[in-house]
C-alpha cells in the first residue's frame, strides 16, 4: 500500500505565496519522478511541474518563474513553492509519484488533492 498525502493548501490573496508538501509512504522501494497537477471542477487535470529523482525539473508555461518544485529524497517528500499567486491559480492541486514497490511492482500514484484558492 502506498499513500501520498498533500498539505499546505488554503486561501491566499493575489500576489501571495503558499508552499505545498506531499509525503509518500508505504512499501516503497524507489521513488522516480514526482510532480504536481491541478484541476478545476469539470476540467481536465493539467500538469504544473515534475521533478525526477536526480532533480531535473519541468514546468507548465503558466507557472514558470513563479513556482518552484523540489524534493527531499530522504523524506520521500515533494514540495511546490508557489509565489506571485494569481486568481487563475485557483485549483485543487494533486501530488503524483511514479514509484516502484518493494514487491517490484511499479505504478503511478496520486494523492487526494489540496485546494488552493487565490482571492483577487
Amino acid at each position: 500500500q502506498v499513500q501520498l498525502v498533500e498539505s499546505g493548501g488554503g486561501l491566499v490573496q493575489a500576489g501571495g505565496s503558499l508552499r505545498l508538501s506531499c509525503v509518500a509512504s508505504g512499501s516503497i522501494f524507489r521513488l522516480n519522478t514526482m510532480g504536481w497537477y491541478r484541476q478545476a471542477p469539470g476540467k481536465q487535470r493539467e500538469l504544473v511541474a515534475t521533478i525526477t529523482s536526480s532533480g531535473l525539473t519541468n514546468y507548465a508555461d503558466s507557472v514558470k518563474g513563479r513556482f518552484t518544485i523540489s524534493r527531499d529524497n530522504a523524506k520521500n517528500t515533494v514540495y511546490l513553492q508557489m509565489n506571485s499567486l494569481k486568481p487563475e491559480d485557483t485549483f485543487v492541486y494533486y501530488c503524483t509519484a511514479d514509484l516502484q514497490l518493494t514487491t517490484g511492482y511499479g505504478n503511478t500514484y496520486w494523492g487526494k488533492g489540496t485546494l488552493v484558492t487565490v482571492s483577487s
